[in-house]
């Protein structure tokens, strides 16, 4: 009788033959493929209250914002914050995965056709959804609708706010035909509509230089846009390329550099627009007593935090002897700018802090 023996037995046992008519040659093992690893239960749950977080921010934020200012939030103003939250990071996926597909065309040897799937059709229908959404609220006077027979829909091409309304609606829907596609030269121009949208729609021309605030918006969402998404689409690249350490740390470094411009872009804009909407010196203290200043502020910290993780994650690329090893503050930073989109997301929903005169 002969008992089952595992198999790294059996191929140490095989180096002498029994039968009579063997050659005493060593046996080489047949090589077994490593299991395939699965997703962890921790980082999931991790990932979904980082999540749960990011929603709850725009969501419960303007009550704590508005707490003590003596300001009154236009209604459903948690909503709204949320849904321009989905805008915001509907827009970021295609940029980042356009951004990073260009660099990766730039790295000697790249295997480009060992990409991860693309997030650009998920992303456009939550775009869509969130457009869609924000429409109802124009479609109703700022109302927050009720039922479907409040909102006018007719009513949307009749104001300024209703038609860019509907352009961002129909960007999204554009968006997700394209991505479908998968023709990156029509992928580009969808995201540019809702970008260019949003920028006329966050300066009205009752705005003192609208012209200049729109741009300087655009700028800003176009370059923030590029750097949140880039990171994150980064990332899931390196991850398809891990037999492949010095091509990925390679498009890594590409990005970097990128990201440097991109930081200096998104810090000389935003510091721009802030002080047309809150006046010099008037800066420091309606940065405590006004909720667009509190929320701005909340923004500015998670910038540093963010630029400091940027800052980590280049010097590990420098010093250490697997440049891979920056991924670690390189995933933290992604947290951060997830966010840094939830803050922006609520400074939408809150009122501006003076009046133009």
């Amino acid at each position: 009788m002969s008992s089952t023996r595992p198999t790294a037995d059996a191929e140490t046992d095989t180096d002498t033959d029994t039968d009579g008519g063997g050659t005493g040659a060593a046996h080489v093992p047949v090589p077994v493929a490593a299991p395939v690893p699965r997703p962890s239960a921790r980082r999931a749950v991790i990932a979904l209250a980082l999540m749960t977080v990011a929603a709850l921010i725009p969501l419960l934020g303007p009550s704590a914002a508005l707490h003590g200012t003596g300001e009154a939030a236009a209604p459903g103003a948690g909503g709204i914050g949320l849904l321009r939250t989905l805008l915001f990071a509907a827009l970021c996926v295609p940029a980042g995965e356009l951004l990073v597909a260009r660099l990766a065309r730039r790295v000697p040897g790249a295997p480009l056709a060992d990409a991860p799937r693309s997030w650009a059709p998920y992303a456009a229908c939550a775009g869509f959804v969130a457009a869609l959404g924000l429409a109802s609220v124009v479609a109703t006077g700022n109302l927050v609708p009720h039922g479907l027979a409040e909102i006018d829909v007719g009513g949307l091409y009749r104001t300024r706010d209703g038609s860019l309304a509907l352009l961002e609606v129909n960007a999204f829907l554009v968006a997700g035909l394209s991505a479908l596609s998968r023709r990156p030269s029509l992928q580009v121009w969808p995201p540019a509509a809702v970008i260019v949208a949003e920028a006329l729609r966050a300066h009205p021309t009752t705005e003192h230089g609208p012209l200049v605030g729109s741009g300087l918006t655009a700028v800003h969402l176009v370059c923030a846009s590029l750097w949140a998404g880039g990171l994150q689409h980064v990332l899931r690249t390196l991850r398809h390329w891990r037999a492949s350490s010095g091509i990925g740390a390679a498009l890594l470094g590409l990005y970097a550099r990128v990201a440097a411009v991109l930081l200096a872009l998104i810090t000389a804009t935003g510091v721009w627009s802030s002080l047309r909407r809150m006046p010099p010196d008037t800066v420091l203290d309606q940065l405590t007593t006004t909720a667009y200043g509190r929320a701005l502020l909340a923004k500015l910290l998670l910038v540093a935090v963010v630029a400091v993780l940027a800052l980590v994650s280049r010097q590990r690329m420098r010093r250490a002897a697997d440049p891979l090893g920056a991924c670690a503050p390189a995933r933290a930073e992604v947290v951060a700018l997830g966010l840094v989109v939830a803050v922006s997301g609520l400074l939408t929903a809150l009122p501006l802090p003076i009046r133009w005169s």
